[in-house]
């Protein structure tokens, strides 16, 4: 059996985020439309799970890079590009954490508006194409197959 490594808890924890972000804006969508409060605010503490879960995730991300450096079909250039975009999703996230927060201390023992949860809700399909964009890139790393061009480096 081969040991963890940093790639491993990486990869592991970095699928947890954009799962839960994409879980969340379906949920606060069918809130919205089916006017329910409790699943609006379910989703805006799933937002809040998802922005803390990005810590690890984008914290890991470093260690990882070192452990997969110099294997076979591992390219430099689209290292680079994941972390740029772990970055700014990383960013994206918290915000959005912070905006739910927000919404789940400010509507505590009454509604949620529905001009927040449709704000939030844009700003969740925005992070989720951000984290979505960035777990690409990262599966690129090692995957020369799923890359745009045809040679890997």
């Amino acid at each position: 059996m081969n040991p963890i490594t940093a790639a491993h808890i990486h990869l592991m924890l970095s699928h947890v985020p954009v799962t839960i972000v994409l879980l969340a804006a379906g949920w606060l969508a069918f809130g919205l439309w089916r006017q329910s409060q409790e699943a609006q605010k379910t989703a805006l503490a799933m937002l809040v799970l998802a922005s803390l879960l990005a810590v690890p995730s984008y914290l890991t991300g470093e260690p990882a890079s070192g452990a997969i450096k110099g294997v076979p079909g591992f390219s430099d250039r689209v290292l680079e590009s994941h972390q740029a975009a772990a970055g700014i999703a990383l960013a994206g996230s918290l915000a959005l954490g912070v905006a739910a927060l927000a919404g789940l201390v400010h509507f505590r023992g009454r509604a949620v508006v529905g001009w927040f949860s449709l704000l939030v809700l844009l700003g969740a399909i925005a992070v989720g194409c951000l984290v979505a964009w960035t777990a690409n890139l990262g599966g690129q790393i090692r995957h020369a197959e799923i890359r745009m061009e045809e040679a890997p480096e």
